[in-house]
């Protein structure tokens, strides 16, 4: 994968490459950049839009859909309330075991998950610099009809911090493998951020695998059709020289960023950035993020992270994955999210049709924000993709 090919220079420009995707340690990233280097900050908030899409054979009822802030595709209703609810409100929450759930050995590293319930599979991916906890409240509600796994990335929460090269291969061949060896049978996955473009990339490349795909505030990029990849080849001054020198500061500015990132303080308040109600960031959740963050390679594999696969997302575009699969498609998004805007589930919706929209007054995490609301999207959709028709590609 190798490194970036420049390293931003700005504070605007660290973040903007940074922004568009990932999850609370990842916001952590973006703002400790913008602070701690260059002493600007600068937050962008998307206000709610009203939306209109058109009807798909897979589109959500509406029955039942607007209450407390949420809206299902095709309705422009949105009602304020959800914004100072309280979603965690009488739910069942995943219990804290700082020592992890379940371990399964993947290609010799230990990746760590959590099972419950029974019935149809559902596969919970979490987002970058987030673990299995962070589905806290999901887990208990959908495992009353569900059978219901939320895994680890490798190199995330509390599977190995693996010192390897790092990209979405990596995490979509574990997905996968996960599948075949853990859970056995066709699943739905469902994704946050990361885990949503990992989720994506695997029914894409792997479609007898999984029978739908729910996203929460998806990673990922269209791709820009006019770009050029003029590649031309190193001179010996740019291998010998500052390539180098670019590794060894990368080094020095990440491996600050990665000791600001891990400080609770630090994470709280990035956390209360991300979500626009900030009920539930709480000690579970600062300690199920802060943890992972004291094993031995953590430090090494932020930077990999950051300069093999955040700075160089590669070749997979949200259109050059959405274009292979088949599957019916759930957007479950928080429309006040800072770092991944509405525009980018309108934009899906565009090119996939086969999608379902609910649209949340929440932020880049709306399982964790508002769980109630996403449970509830989830467990409506369910039972129209098991007895939805097969769609046939030509």
């Amino acid at each position: 994968m190798g490194g970036p090919s420049r390293f931003p220079n700005s504070s605007l420009g660290f973040a903007e490459r940074l922004s568009d995707a990932m999850s609370p340690s990842f916001a952590t990233v973006a703002h400790t950049a913008r602070t701690a280097l260059l002493n600007t900050v600068g937050n962008r908030f998307m206000a709610p839009a009203k939306v209109h899409h058109r009807r798909s054979k897979c589109e959500l009822n509406r029955r039942g859909f607007t209450f407390k802030g949420i809206v299902a595709a095709g309705t422009t209703v949105m009602a304020a309330s959800s914004l100072v609810a309280e979603p965690a409100q009488g739910l069942e929450r995943l219990p804290f075991r700082p020592e992890g759930y379940n371990f399964w050995t993947w290609r010799g590293h230990k990746i760590h998950y959590v099972q419950q319930g029974e019935g149809l599979p559902i596969v919970l991916i979490h987002g970058f610099g987030a673990s299995a906890f962070h589905w806290r409240y999901n887990i208990p509600e959908l495992a009353k009809g569900y059978k219901v796994y939320a895994v680890d990335l490798l190199g995330f929460g509390w599977s190995d911090k693996a010192v390897i090269d790092y990209d979405a291969l990596v995490w979509r061949d574990q997905v996968v493998d996960f599948l075949k060896e853990i859970v056995k049978e066709p699943a739905v996955l469902v994704g946050n951020s990361l885990g949503g473009f990992t989720a994506l990339v695997t029914a894409s490349e792997f479609p007898e695998q999984v029978v739908g795909v729910a996203l929460l505030n998806s990673a990922g990029q269209f791709g820009n059709a006019n770009a050029k990849t003029n590649e031309s080849e190193d001179t010996v001054l740019q291998k010998v020289i500052l390539k180098p020198l670019k590794t060894i500061f990368q080094r020095v500015v990440l491996g600050f960023l990665f000791w600001q990132a891990k400080q609770p303080a630090r994470i709280e308040s990035v956390l209360k950035n991300v979500y626009i109600d900030t009920s539930n960031v709480d000690d579970y959740l600062i300690e199920s993020i802060t943890r992972p963050t004291d094993d031995p390679n953590a430090r090494e594999v932020y930077y990999r992270l950051m300069t093999q696969f955040l700075l160089n997302p590669g070749k997979y575009t949200l259109d050059s994955v959405l274009s292979k699969i088949s599957c019916p498609l759930l957007l479950v998004w928080g429309d006040l999210d800072p770092w991944v805007g509405l525009s980018k589930a309108i934009r899906i919706k565009e090119f996939y049709p086969n999608t379902s929209i609910v649209n949340l007054q929440a932020g880049h995490c709306p399982h964790d924000e508002v769980p109630e609301l996403v449970n509830k999207a989830l467990l409506d959709w369910l039972p129209t993709i098991t007895s939805a028709p097969t769609v046939e590609t030509a």
